[in-house]
């Protein structure tokens, strides 16, 4: 919430998004990396290389964190070398881009929660940024900006605004994801789970066990 009202970004709809792009934070990518955003990597940064994991079938899960795929027998697992993710990899410097300790944050769990915001801080300020390279992350960028100069920082919980941003970013070429369905989806998550009162009540508020 904070970091969202800091860059002037609807956080309802960051929270689809992530919600969306991590598989609800279960996403192996999202789990190993921190990186519930599904933000790409950039030149001078490292990504999550190709990793030799294991699922188990039914219900269909992928397995990164050695405790627990001790738990199955061999019958039970399904070993694939999973594709390079080309996703930001939030883990330390000493282990991120690698394939060591891909269970880390499960053992340091307030580290995979600042991971989790410096992802979304990244969002928010390079990506829905006039310094994007571009056309649709600088037009969103311009969009908010001016909604908020008109109507003030309430207007970031409006949900007309939240679905439009969404639209804005996604659904066509060099956008945040191409596919047609992806604004839907996103909007369908915001909508099912009344992620814009959520946020507004806590924005009013500033306690999420009181307004959940």
């Amino acid at each position: 919430m904070d970091i969202a009202l800091k860059y002037n970004l609807p956080p309802a709809a960051i929270l689809a998004i992530a919600s969306v792009e991590s598989g609800y934070g279960r996403g192996y990518v999202a789990l190993i990396t921190g990186n519930i955003l599904s933000l790409g990597a950039n030149k001078d940064e490292k990504a999550l290389p190709s990793v030799y994991l294991p699922n188990i079938k039914n219900p269909y899960k992928v397995l990164y964190n050695k405790v627990e795929i001790k738990k199955y027998k061999k019958s039970e697992l399904d070993w694939k070398q999973r594709p390079k993710s080309l996703k930001k990899d939030y883990r330390p410097q000493n282990i991120s881009g690698t394939t060591k300790d891909l269970d880390y944050f499960d053992f340091y769990k307030k580290r995979r929660k600042e991971a989790n915001l410096k992802n979304i801080e990244d969002f928010c300020s390079k990506w829905i940024s006039l310094n994007n390279k571009f056309k649709v992350f600088k037009e969103a960028r311009t969009l908010l900006n001016k909604k908020v100069k008109q109507h003030g920082k309430e207007i970031l919980f409006s949900k007309e605004l939240n679905i439009e941003f969404i639209n804005s970013i996604g659904g066509k070429k060099n956008s945040f994801n191409y596919r047609k369905s992806w604004p839907k989806k996103v909007t369908a998550v915001l909508n099912k789970t009344g992620l814009v009162k959520l946020s507004k009540d806590i924005y009013k508020n500033r306690d999420f066990n009181k307004v959940w």
